[in-house]
């Protein structure tokens, strides 16, 4: 599991209702009982534990452990190389251990501030060996030169005598490569919880130890529902960057007859950080759009659809951007069909399918790219994949089979492509390949037409941001029905694709908080 994964999953599961510091502890007992397992199997008698803790969660697990230790009968000392301790919920456990005065039980909390103190602790001194040392010194995300003083007391944990016990990831390791840029702890054991990070499962034996993995009590549907965690995924802003810089886009789209479908999802895509979105769509519809918005680059085509004789002018403006989107208002026409079958061969940057596109475009051209969402509904998702049975998407259930023999349906017929394909229902489906999101979010006010429109603009906006397609799509869809749910507040099912569109910049500036 990637580290994000993970980080996106614990977030996540506060929506279900299930709180993270209600996981560290989870988590903490976890630890307490595979290191008194360890413990017992290697000594066969309770022993001294010295639990290194930074300023991350990694520590606050530490903290939650070293309780339930106690209770064990072990003798446990902390070694605190940070005071600062980022996490709330580390800072709750730390308060427990704090307000267990006056001591009725064998701790020692040690804070270990210079780079004296760390070379004057117990543990560099010692030639005892039975004790146990857990790592709770550093999290996820490392890499580059360490701070002196965590390097220091790495140096010590890897001289030291007695069973080396990391938490998560040995610090010092990248958990999402396994690399070490410049020097890390080697355990004998590391403990993961939940799933192991990918960066240690593909790590040699010798540099991670052997590996447990503790169950938490995550439940699958904090992995499979999209959330506010999933807000984690966007990146963030430089403060040097500049216009263009945070995702370039391309509509093509647009008829004599529709002009509101490509504006709309070139307003969503705005709305979801994109720094520049192009138009580019026949005459006719071209004025519309301009007068729509002025915040739209509209590329003006000849005639009154889209046609093959476009595919130059619109080629040169796909070299220019960072991903593009196909078919919004574009109607359905033989000439539009040609040039959107060409587009998607020729256009090497990442691509939404939409609307009038999905009843187009050849499959087995986009069949082998990752790089490609498709977002129909039922009608256009039995179209676009030539299903001929009876479909219905039918998940909001709390029977099991129901719900697993369902979503294996889907599974198996979009595994034709590799791409990301977004059922879209009273609850969404998204899939790729063997891996599938549900996002709960919207209401079924946003029957209303233009709301597929600007869930492809989301989707779009994200994708020009360096956001994979799978990723795209699922936080694409949990963007679009939040809109939606704010839209229906203040209007009730009287809304309209604009007025949703209104609301997903505060959407997402309250997702990132």
């Amino acid at each position: 599991m990637k580290p994000m994964d993970m980080m996106v999953t614990d977030y996540n599961c506060e929506y279900l209702g299930l709180s993270r510091l209600c996981l560290m502890e989870s988590a903490g007992k976890s630890l307490a009982e595979e290191v008194g397992k360890i413990a017992v199997y290697t000594f066969s008698k309770p022993v001294n534990v010295v639990i290194f803790t930074g300023s991350g969660g990694n520590g606050g697990d530490g903290f939650v452990a070293a309780r339930y230790l106690l209770n064990r009968g072990y003798d446990v000392d902390i070694y605190m190389l940070k005071d600062n301790i980022r996490s709330d919920e580390a800072k709750t456990n730390f308060e427990i251990l704090q307000n267990m005065k006056p001591r009725l039980s064998r701790l020692k909390i040690f804070n270990l501030k210079t780079l004296e103190d760390i070379n004057n602790c117990e543990v560099a001194k010692s030639t005892d060996s039975e004790y146990v040392i857990v790592d709770g010194l550093l999290g996820t995300g490392i890499k580059g030169k360490l701070q002196t003083n965590i390097k220091r007391a790495i140096e010590i944990i890897n001289d030291a005598g007695g069973i080396k016990i990391s938490v998560d990831v040995p610090s010092g390791m990248d958990p999402l490569t396994g690399e070490v840029s410049d020097l890390a702890v080697v355990p004998d054991y590391t403990i993961s919880f939940h799933k192991i990070k990918d960066g240690v499962r593909d790590a040699e034996e010798e540099i991670v130890g052997g590996l447990v993995t503790a169950d938490i009590g995550i439940p699958f549907e904090a992995e499979y529902f999209v959330n506010y965690g999933d807000f984690l995924r966007l990146k963030n802003r430089d403060a040097d960057s500049h216009k263009g810089n945070n995702g370039r886009l391309l509509i093509v789209g647009g008829s004599k007859d529709y002009s509101g479908a490509p504006a709309i999802a070139g307003m969503a895509a705005i709305g979801a950080g994109a720094d520049l979105v192009y138009v580019a769509t026949p005459e006719k519809s071209a004025n519309a759009i301009k007068a729509t918005s002025p915040d739209l680059i509209v590329k003006s085509l000849e005639g009154d659809k889209l046609s093959l004789n476009h595919s130059g002018e619109i080629l040169e403006l796909a070299d220019n951007v960072d991903a593009v989107i196909i078919g919004p208002g574009a109607g359905i026409d033989d000439d539009t069909s040609k040039l959107f079958n060409v587009l998607v061969s020729k256009i090497k940057k990442p691509i939404v399918l939409d609307a009038d596109a999905l009843k187009q475009v050849e499959m087995t051209l986009i069949k082998n790219r990752e790089d490609v969402i498709l977002t129909p509904h039922l009608f256009e998702f039995k179209s676009f994949f030539n299903v001929g049975q009876d479909l219905r998407l039918d998940i909001d259930s709390y029977d099991f089979s129901k719900v697993d023999e369902n979503i294996t349906m889907f599974q198996k017929i979009t595994r034709q492509i590799r791409g990301t394909v977004i059922v879209k229902g009273q609850y969404d489906l998204i899939l790729s390949g063997t891996r599938f999101r549900i996002n709960r979010s919207g209401n079924p006010g946003m029957t209303v037409g233009g709301t597929g429109d600007a869930l492809a603009g989301i989707c779009g906006g994200l994708l020009s941001q360096d956001l994979s397609s799978f990723d795209s799509a699922c936080l694409g869809a949990f963007i679009n029905g939040l809109a939606g749910d704010e839209a229906f507040k203040v209007k009730g099912n009287g809304f309209s694709a604009t007025d949703l569109v209104s609301y997903i910049g505060n959407v997402i500036k309250n997702g990132l908080r």
